[in-house]
């Protein structure tokens, strides 16, 4: 086929395609070319005109970019399975996304990342993978699963494995603890990822020296502007529960944006249907005022040359035929989008037929201890409790001081000052532990809410105003086998089942979007105005963001990583 190749990008034979009379993106030069781009099978042979082709389509002046690339996406988060996710984001023109199946692993090992790469194949899209490097998260939580870096190495062989996911556990890269760092050691060709925010001074010198490239974890200008200048890349990340776009476009300079690129990390299905995926990074990023070459660079050459993925991220002689069609800049409306030289959407349809496979054969997730029903309750044992402290679209939180309200000799949430009882109910072990703590921010004013997805270990997180409301949100979760679960007044008003390691579920993610905005709307009705409430509380269980959070071990203090009593006297 090289041959045919070099021969169609000649002329000297008829190409497969010819997209004519478009407007190319040229992310090497920074230009806009109006110019025929000619496809051979999968791969552009040339720019310019005069092609002819067995195929030929007048574009009419239409923009051609590169296909977008997400730089670090936990599939898993989508809550649908892999050709569900496909469906949703290649038509709004991602063809390639940066994998960490960090999420199913922590409940299935080896078997979770399997059971992901297997699922990738036969989608037009791309799923490349960064092995999960923390299986569990941190020894401060109770996981499904343990990863070491004998259990990862078979897995370099695989041709989609580009390196190491994530170190998220910094403070034992920083320790040189010895599993951290034989994880780091068998990828010396292949790119580290780190997680590490406000990282900073000596630790952060520390934590590069160590091997580690990247982070996608600045939520201020100042912090990525002094891992740039040590030799990080960044990654911009919009998420759904972590914005970071609009706060770090300041950084994007022309001395340094080669080194960044964008990134979705945890995004919900309401929010990619909704708002988009990397397409939405591209267009607010333009609007924000950042040039529209440079947006589409961001979102397609950096992250390609980053991850060394030298066929992808630019339309010129050689590269995969993966392309993006749209009108203008402004409503960066997609119109078409070409995957290996093949039209795969129109107008934001896909229009291609899912390819037939097994449904998924991976074991039930959920197995908890049986409840007696006075599990959750908290006996007082002082006057000042410390209490997580919500921020608004943000994963990390702060760790308050505040008296705690008490009935009965009983630590009891209190509506009237925001303050919620917040409970970890390990999972994978029946072991029986439940952590429990207090937090300020989440505004329910009745009922439960409760969910088996709880970053990063995903034992079941609940939240709520009364025993029994907590006890019928758990219960219904483990019946189900997984989910979400919202009750008042000892009712279900809404739940999502999520039987899929209770992360993802087997149904088409237009209608799991339906359900999570069902979920929503009725935390709406119990007094919740955070924006993704889902979410937030997924998040309240991440030992590895500071400050203050709960796994079924207990409070974790993450700037000293230990577990500390909820009572402080």
């Amino acid at each position: 086929m090289l041959k045919e190749i070099i021969q169609a990008a000649r002329g000297q034979i008829k190409s497969t395609l010819v997209l004519k009379n478009g407007r190319v993106i040229n992310v090497f030069s920074g230009e806009i070319e109006e110019a025929d781009v000619a496809i051979y099978r999968d791969t552009i042979v040339g720019i310019g005109k005069g092609y002819a082709g067995e195929e030929e389509t007048d574009l009419k002046y239409l923009y051609l970019s590169p296909g977008f690339i997400d730089g670090h996406v936990h599939i898993e988060s989508s809550m649908v399975e892999v050709p569900q996710f496909a469906r949703a984001v290649v038509p709004l023109g991602t063809t390639s996304v940066i994998a960490d199946p960090h999420e199913i692993a922590n409940i299935f090992g080896y078997e979770g990342i399997r059971y992901m790469m297997e699922a990738s194949k036969y989608n037009p899209l791309n799923v490349f993978f960064m092995l999960s490097s923390c299986v569990p998260a941190s020894p401060l939580e109770t996981a499904g699963s343990e990863l070491r870096a004998f259990d990862l190495f078979p897995f370099l062989r695989e041709k989609w494995v580009l390196g190491l996911a994530e170190v998220m556990n910094y403070p034992s890269v920083l320790n040189a603890e010895p599993d951290v760092l034989d994880k780091i050691k068998i990828v010396p060709d292949k790119r580290v990822d780190g997680h590490a925010p406000a990282l900073s001074g000596r630790d952060l010198n520390g934590y590069i020296a160590a091997g580690v490239q990247s982070d996608h974890e600045c939520t201020t200008v100042e912090e990525a502007r002094e891992k740039l200048a040590r030799g990080m890349f960044v990654m911009i990340r919009e998420g759904s529960g972590t914005r970071n776009l609009l706060d770090l476009l300041p950084l994007i300079k022309p001395e340094n944006e080669r080194r960044c690129f964008f990134c979705t990390d945890d995004r919900h299905p309401n929010d990619i249907l909704g708002e988009g995926h990397i397409n939405f990074m591209v267009k607010s990023a333009i609007h924000a005022g950042l040039s529209p070459i440079t947006a589409i660079r961001l979102a397609t050459l950096n992250a390609a040359e980053y991850f060394g993925l030298h066929k992808l991220g630019a339309i010129g002689p050689g590269r995969t035929a993966d392309l993006v069609l749209f009108d203008n800049f402004s409503d960066l409306t997609i119109r078409r989008v070409y995957k290996n030289g093949r039209l795969v959407a129109r107008d934001g349809v896909p229009v291609y037929d899912l390819a037939s496979r097994p449904p998924a054969t991976l074991r039930s997730s959920v197995n908890i201890k049986w409840l007696e029903g006075d599990e959750f309750i908290i006996p007082s044992r002082g006057r000042r409790c410390r209490v997580i402290g919500i921020v608004p679209d943000q994963i990390v939180t702060n760790s308050l001081v505040m008296e705690p309200t008490v009935h009965d000799g009983q630590v009891v949430s209190d509506i009237s000052r925001d303050l919620l009882r917040l409970y970890v109910v390990e999972r994978h072990r029946a072991s029986g532990r439940i952590g429990k703590g207090l937090v300020h921010g989440f505004q329910l004013k009745h009922g439960a809410l409760a969910t088996s997805i709880s970053h990063d270990s995903h034992n079941i997180i609940a939240i709520g105003v009364s025993d029994n409301d907590v006890i019928k949100a758990v219960t219904t979760i483990n019946k189900m086998g997984g989910g979400i679960a919202l009750v008042n007044d000892g009712r279900v008003i809404e739940s999502l089942e999520l039987p899929i390691a209770g992360l993802m579920s087997d149904k088409p993610l237009e209608e799991v979007s339906s359900r999570t905005r069902s979920l929503v709307a009725a935390c709406r009705t119990l007094g919740v105005t955070l924006a993704d409430p889902i979410m937030t509380l997924s998040f309240m269980a991440l030992s590895v963001i500071p400050q203050l959070k709960l796994t079924d071990r207990g409070l974790v203090d993450v700037q000293s990583f230990t577990h500390v009593d909820l009572f402080i006297d």
